[in-house]
């Protein structure tokens, strides 16, 4: 018999199917902030559930394949799923620990977990290396959450210890929005993980579409735009996506998304030498976000085998968030971490299967 993966449920769905309900609940607790490995170790629950539960769920749907840990302390994650299939995740470490002049701890060290929605990628951006393997399969909401599970498992970071959450590993999230929103309120339950929805962002490649059915889920989620260009004519170079999501089409939507007050929509510009780095881009930006309460994060394009792409040089990527800061856009520029392991987007995966075929 095929079992159904429990992780693949929220608390309500457990509630509906499992009696007497509160079950639900103590189960919930037992995976997401006790972080148990089996039913087994369900102490609270009645023998016959837990064989009820081993017969008809499975546990875990992803084991650690490879992990690559660089200097800045980032890790990067090869995942094997149930089918055989891999993708990745990364940690990324922000913050670290900080104690005042007597030794009392300030705060704890602060991560952010990059995690993935699909196998491959339909969206296949020429800067990419996860759309060039193809597109296999959408992740379950069940195989999602469990790379943030399984992370805080294994660097032991405690249940009580706030995470951010990023929806910008392999995949584009709104391709596969239905286990996307299930994903993002089994992360925010109280029960388990309580990682609030401000906590959470999603980044999309620009479907427009879907942005617009995201923002009437009503999630509280933070959105970020990849756009990478300011004209059409580039971006669907660099994202064929855009032939049918143009860049205005991008903007509408995302003039009509919900924000909270106290946060902005982050639109991610990855910075290519000699091609979207000029001034002349700069301004191009500005005028493209009027209206919007929009937060830049330049990215500096991050080298890999095979690439026609260029690092570009940090004067060109500071001299862009000058020109845009000093026309009011809020800017920032993202610490490149990882360069000394496969930290793009697909790199890892990609190594492992050119080194098992070799």
């Amino acid at each position: 018999m095929n079992k159904t993966n429990i992780l693949d449920y929220t608390k309500e769905d457990l509630a509906a199917i499992i009696k007497p309900s509160f079950r639900a609940k103590q189960i919930y607790e037992w995976i997401y902030k006790k972080h148990v490995n089996s039913f087994d170790e369900m102490k609270n629950l009645p023998k016959d559930l837990k064989e009820e539960l081993k017969a008809n769920y499975n546990f875990m749907p992803l084991k650690i394949s490879t992990i690559e840990e660089s200097r800045d302390g980032s890790k990067k994650y090869l995942f094997t799923l149930n089918d055989g299939l891999t993708m990745e995740s990364v940690l990324l470490p922000m913050k670290k620990e900080k104690y005042d002049e007597d030794g009392k701890l300030l705060h704890h060290t602060r991560y952010t977990i990059c995690i993935s929605s699909q196998v491959g990628c339909k969206i296949g951006c020429s800067f990419c290396l996860t759309g060039k393997s193809g597109f296999f399969r959408n992740l379950s909401a069940g195989e999602i959450t469990a790379q943030v599970l399984m992370i805080k498992k294994e660097n032991d970071i405690a249940q009580n210890r706030r995470v951010n959450i990023v929806f910008m590993g392999m995949g584009e999230p709104l391709d596969n929005l239905d286990n996307v929103q299930k994903a993002v309120r089994i992360f925010s339950d109280p029960s388990g993980l309580a990682i609030s929805p401000r906590r959470q962002t999603i980044s999309t490649s620009g479907l427009s579409s879907q942005i617009k059915k995201l923002g009437e889920m009503h999630l509280g989620i933070l959105l970020a735009i990849s756009l990478h260009a300011v004209d059409d004519k580039l971006r669907e170079e660099l994202m064929p996506i855009n032939k049918a999501y143009n860049i205005e089409s991008i903007i509408n939507a995302v003039k009509e998304f919900p924000v909270d007050a106290r946060k902005r929509v982050m639109f991610e510009y990855l910075v290519i030498k000699n091609l979207n780095d000029d001034i002349k881009s700069a301004k191009k930006l500005v005028k493209l976000l009027n209206g919007i309460k929009a937060k830049v994060n330049l990215i500096f394009f991050n080298p890999h085998e095979g690439s026609e792409y260029q690092r570009p040089a940090v004067k060109d990527v500071l001299a862009f968030q000058d020109y845009l800061i000093k026309h009011g856009v809020l800017c920032t520029i993202r610490e490149s971490k990882g360069l000394d392991i496969s930290a793009a987007c697909g790199q890892l995966k990609d190594r492992k299967e050119r080194d098992e075929c070799s």
